[in-house]
């Protein structure tokens, strides 16, 4: 009797342990069936960084080389080290949880910086020891409270300031806000905080081009206009102030046929490229690496996340967008297989860093999955 006493509390835990365990597998067998069917171009591999990290998103890289990465619906945010440079991150640590959607991570003169829905949030110090980080500072939290389109996106610019994204809070429509459908920075510390751009739906990505300094950006259009409208975009900001279109015009040829009535598309800056159609591209790199490659060097990668309410799926991939003379020429898919001919997706790219090496890293919120991607050897 005493010795059954003893073992139902063991029997317990393991029962509650089995879908955990259960879960577990079934990602890293995911992240795995995305690697062996994932087609790069010849010469370039896609190995797994790591599998530990459920619903991967937005990736940051520390001063010590620690990987961190935000989630959504998880709300926590990971710390990822590869102590012996094998090119796997084998310890992943838990830096935070219970976090409200903290998609945005950016690291700063030895900060993490976490972007939640309403707030951003400063760990200082943070690679000291990311199993037992400070308590976290807010230092602003006066974003929108709105769930629907509410993943910030946040990057620490080349000018020391923080930047994001601030989506609109719904399919179509007009901002209930200035705020909203925008970018915008501010410092540091919280202050002097500033809209640069408007009408734009929902960025989930930004990057600065090497040579110029210029900050383009993602944007994702918007649904129920059928499979092939409205395409997604591709901007470039050249000054505080513009207006990329949103809700009036689409793609910069496209008016609503709600609220562009009256409106003009010459009105509004257009993208400088357009992607398919609900491909949804999210995070997007210029590569600066010297391990690819000549001809990759100051090409842009993008994430293609992959369509929701298409009748034939698209996206899934890595896409490689050319420039020539500063401009976008050419897009190409450079990471694809992911989408079976069935429309099963294995994987779902959300965001794209550079490691010191020169390799690329992409999150997969899908499998919870890092991939990384380098050349030769």
């Amino acid at each position: 009797m005493n010795s059954a006493k003893t073992l139902l509390p063991l029997l317990s835990a393991l029962l509650w342990a089995l879908p955990v365990a259960a879960e577990g597998w079934a990602e890293t067998a995911g992240a795995g069936r995305a690697v062996a069917q994932a087609r790069l171009p010849a010469g370039f591999q896609l190995s797994l960084y790591t599998s530990r990290t459920p619903d991967a998103r937005s990736m940051a890289l520390g001063d010590d080389g620690t990987l961190y990465v935000g989630t959504r619906d998880q709300g926590k945010v990971y710390a990822v080290r590869d102590h012996d440079g094998d090119g796997q991150g084998e310890q992943v640590i838990t830096v935070a949880a219970g976090l409200n959607y903290p998609n945005g991570v950016a690291f700063y003169q030895g900060a993490l910086y976490v972007a939640e829905v309403q707030r951003i949030l400063r760990y200082r110090q943070i690679g000291a020891d990311p199993a037992h980080p400070p308590r976290p500072v807010v230092v602003y939290d006066q974003l929108p409270h709105d769930i629907h389109h509410g993943s910030r996106y946040l990057r620490a610019g080349p000018d020391g300031k923080l930047y994001l994204g601030i989506g609109m809070p719904c399919n179509v429509c007009l901002p209930p806000r200035e705020v909203y459908g925008s970018l915008a920075r501010l410092d540091p510390d919280g202050t002097h905080f500033e809209i640069i751009a408007q009408g734009i739906r929902n960025s989930v990505g930004f990057d600065w081009q090497p040579d110029t300094g210029a900050l383009y950006f993602t944007d994702n259009g918007r649904d129920r206009l059928g499979d092939d409208l409205p395409p997604e975009e591709l901007n470039r900001l050249e000054q505080p102030g513009q207006h990329f279109g949103f809700p009036y015009c689409h793609a910069g040829q496209l008016a609503d046929l709600q609220f562009g009535q009256g409106r003009s598309c010459r009105e509004f800056t257009p993208p400088l490229w357009r992607f398919p159609a609900h491909a949804a591209p999210l995070g997007l790199r210029f590569y600066t690496g010297a391990s690819f490659p000549a001809a990759y060097r100051g090409q842009l990668f993008v994430a293609q996340h992959g369509s929701w309410n298409r009748s034939v799926p698209q996206g899934y991939r890595v896409a490689l967008v050319r420039f020539e003379q500063g401009v976008p020429v050419s897009e190409a898919v450079f990471v694809d297989g992911w989408l079976n001919r069935d429309g099963h997706a294995l994987a779902r790219p959300v965001d794209i860093l550079q490691m010191p090496d020169g390799s690329l890293l992409v999150s997969d919120d899908m499998n919870g999955a890092i991939y990384r991607i380098r050349y030769g050897g």
